[in-house]
């Protein structure tokens, strides 16, 4: 039996070389502001507004595009920095599942963060236990992100 893909997209928010991360209810883990594609919707759309939802903060995506297109026809939509294939294992009713996850990069433009998030300097990840307090690839995602910019 095939497992069932879900497409999800996900922001990383870096300001003054920090990283805004928030407390995921449900896995009690510490992650950036992400989640599923709803219908009729880019996966860029989706990472603004599930990060609006989930912080409070509007974003403007950091571009690394390699070539900008603007025609009738066809015109670019902002890149992601990250695609991962991720295993979500059963939860409740629902069955284990994948997600194919576009990552991006971000700053804040403007709105308020919500007190369930909390901006984190790489050494604080650094810090945060593995797969207890912050999924592996989460770290490594940070670690690269804030070592390179």
């Amino acid at each position: 039996m095939e497992i069932e893909k879900h497409f999800t997209a996900t922001a990383y928010i870096i300001d003054q070389g920090k990283v805004l991360l928030l407390m995921h209810p449900k896995l009690q883990k510490w992650l950036p502001p992400g989640g599923h594609l709803e219908a009729n919707e880019t996966p860029p759309e989706c990472a603004k507004r599930e990060t609006y939802e989930e912080t409070g903060l509007e974003i403007e995506f950091i571009l690394q595009e390699n070539l900008w297109l603007d025609f009738w026809n066809a015109s670019s939509i902002h890149r992601p920095y990250l695609c991962l294939l991720e295993n979500i294992p059963a939860h409740g009713d629902k069955p284990p599942h994948q997600h194919i996850d576009m990552i991006f990069l971000a700053k804040p433009v403007g709105g308020t963060a919500h007190p369930s998030t909390r901006w984190f300097t790489l050494e604080e990840v650094e810090q945060l236990a593995d797969d207890e307090e912050i999924f592996g690839e989460t770290k490594k995602t940070i670690r690269h992100i804030l070592s390179h910019g």
